[in-house]
């Protein structure tokens, strides 16, 4: 008994202490991103305008006071934002996550405090203004273009040479005499290749000449297009979806498979179209429920990128969450080079490795990761009860949630929150599978599990 005490107090003594060490050696490296980022925003700019004749807007700078006459411009009043005055063909009110340029650091409030505190020495009277982020009302303004730090590759770029404005969509199975159809929506930092490569070759042939499945690379990942001049709003990502895919494709009714950030996306189609929905699956949905009075923006931005060295995959997303300077150096290197990188893992492996994966995690522009990430993940966490509520009250679909055990990303928690607020919704814990092989690597047993919930959705 003496024995098995001591083991508990010993493990409780060393969990505590990893802790400590942990969150001591969190707080000297991100001191230390947090100049380092405070650096390169300098050095981009420098860069910026010696390359391409132009300073480039970035998040760093303090919110601004603009007048509003007329134009299209961005409130932001304490954790709520909103775009208001619609120009043309710009925005319509809709939600700007203010993570994207509200991220305390302690360069950051130390810079605030001394412009505060010389702001305090002067008399300024502004009428009719907001205080809203000038990055914003530059983009909204179209004065960014693209940076030379983006890959110029074919794959990168090809819808630039295409006259449709369109995602693009991997569509597998009859043209015509299909009697299903299945979308597929990929996460953040990925492409439809995620599906097409492990999950299409592995469905039944009785599936391949009935449904038909369609993989789209959401807005500015993939092969899909990747603009400048947009801040990748839920409203523009679902909007995109819905003109490539559901109206391209005549879609009627249909199921949805999602993984990651795909799953916001899939819960506001199915929120917009409830009666089209067959059948409804989440892979680690990423939802967190927002304690009352807390700023719900700020707070999923502290879950998902805690600012933590351990574990590695919560140091990655800190990383690219909470550094914009940072994560385009990331992108700079990475994802401009990706052929190179690509050739390398060949050569290393004697090409025995399919890269794929390394594909999809790099087919993507600063720009397009940044602002999803920091609108959809961040931005929706006010409407994601809501969104959850809808689907409980008014879908008779069949709602099925698969997370792996071992998943760093996204916690196996966020999956029971869901099924707290869709109680009929159906948990399924894969162990020693992560965040990427809860289907990669377990893909043949995973596409007999979706074969099994559309057929009976059939019944139902």
């Amino acid at each position: 008994m003496d024995v098995k005490l001591n083991t508990i107090r010993l493990v409780w003594v060393l969990s505590l202490a990893g802790e400590i060490l942990n969150n001591a050696v969190s707080f000297a490296v991100f001191c230390v991103l947090d100049f380092v980022d405070f650096i390169l925003c300098f050095v981009y700019k420098v860069i910026d305008f010696w390359i391409e004749s132009q300073w480039k807007p970035c998040y760093c700078s303090f919110a601004k006071q603009h007048i509003i006459e007329g134009e299209n411009i961005l409130v932001s009043e304490e954790c709520e934002s909103k775009t208001v005055c619609l120009t043309s063909t710009k925005l319509q009110l809709e939600d700007i996550s203010d993570t994207l340029y509200s991220r305390p650091s302690i360069v950051s409030q130390l810079s605030k405090f001394i412009v505060n505190d010389l702001n305090k020495t002067k008399k300024t009277t502004v009428t009719s203004t907001f205080t809203i982020d000038s990055t914003i009302v530059e983009m909204l303004r179209g004065n960014v273009v693209p940076r030379w730090s983006d890959c110029g590759c074919k794959i990168c770029n090809s819808w630039t040479s295409s006259s449709k404005d369109t995602l693009f969509v991997k569509a597998e199975g009859p043209k015509d005499k299909a009697r299903e159809d299945v979308l597929f929506i990929h996460g953040l930092i990925s492409s439809s290749v995620f599906w097409t490569e492990t999950l299409f070759p592995n469905f039944s042939t009785t599936v391949k000449s009935t449904y038909r499945l369609l993989a789209v690379d959401i807005l500015g990942f993939g092969r899909s297009p990747k603009p400048t001049e947009l801040l990748y709003t839920l409203r523009e990502h679902v909007e995109m979806i819905e003109k490539s895919v559901l109206e391209a494709y005549q879609v009627k009714s249909f199921h949805i498979v999602a993984h990651s950030l795909g799953c916001i996306l899939a819960l506001a189609i199915a929120v917009k179209q409830p009666g089209s929905i067959k059948s409804l699956t989440l892979l680690a949905p990423p939802y967190f429920p927002v304690p009352k009075g807390e700023p719900a923006t700020q707070y999923i931005m502290r879950r998902i990128a805690p600012r933590r060295v351990w574990p590695v995959m919560a140091f990655g997303a800190s990383i690219a969450c909470w550094y914009e300077h940072i994560s385009r150096t990331f992108c700079l290197v990475i994802c401009k080079n990706h052929r190179f990188w690509e050739f390398i893992t060949k050569f290393i492996t004697q090409n025995r490795i399919r890269t794929y994966l390394l594909e999809s995690f790099c087919c993507h522009t600063h720009n397009s990761g940044w602002h999803t990430f920091h609108n959809i993940i961040c931005g929706t966490a006010g409407k994601l009860d809501s969104y959850l509520d809808t689907v409980c009250n008014q879908l008779k679909c069949e709602v099925a949630i698969f997370h792996g055990g071992d998943d760093k990303v996204i916690p196996v928690e966020c999956s029971y929150n869901v099924q707290r607020r869709i109680p009929r919704a159906q948990v399924k814990v894969v162990e020693n599978k992560d965040h990427i092989t809860i289907v990669v690597g377990r893909q043949m047993a995973f596409a007999k599990e979706l074969e099994k919930i559309w057929k009976r959705s059939k019944c139902d």
